[in-house]
């Protein structure tokens, strides 16, 4: 299950502050700032598909993520992989080096991190 561009965005503010109230919520986006009723809503979903979850706190509720961003990025690379580069990565290297732009400094390190899971293999 994925989530939708506005829950993503929210749960970059629950990655980042780990748990958080409805207030600091809030007050993590720009101006104009979301009404609280669209977070609420976002919430719900939220925790309808699981990525979220809270703990009654007096009376607030203090939202914490059930899913790390690392294994949701992950998720989401692995399908671009084999959803557009038929399950290619080497393809999929291939189109992020070429279309991004990358200086040689950043070429060099992707490189070491590439030999060094070589050898972890």
């Amino acid at each position: 299950m994925s989530l939708s561009n506005s829950e993503e965005q929210l749960m970059q503010v629950l990655w980042k502050q780990k748990r958080a109230i409805m207030k600091d919520l809030i007050a993590a986006y720009e101006d104009p700032k979301p009404a609280t009723t669209t977070i609420a809503t976002l919430l719900k979903r939220m925790q309808d598909k699981k990525f979220i979850d809270y703990v009654q706190v007096g009376r607030s509720r203090e939202y914490f993520p059930l899913v790390k961003k690392k294994d949701y990025f992950s998720k989401h690379v692995n399908g671009l992989i084999k959803n557009f580069f038929n399950n290619d990565a080497a393809q999929f290297a291939s189109f992020f080096t070429e279309t991004t732009d990358l200086s040689k400094e950043e070429l060099e390190k992707l490189k070491k991190m590439i030999d060094v899971q070589i050898e972890n293999k």
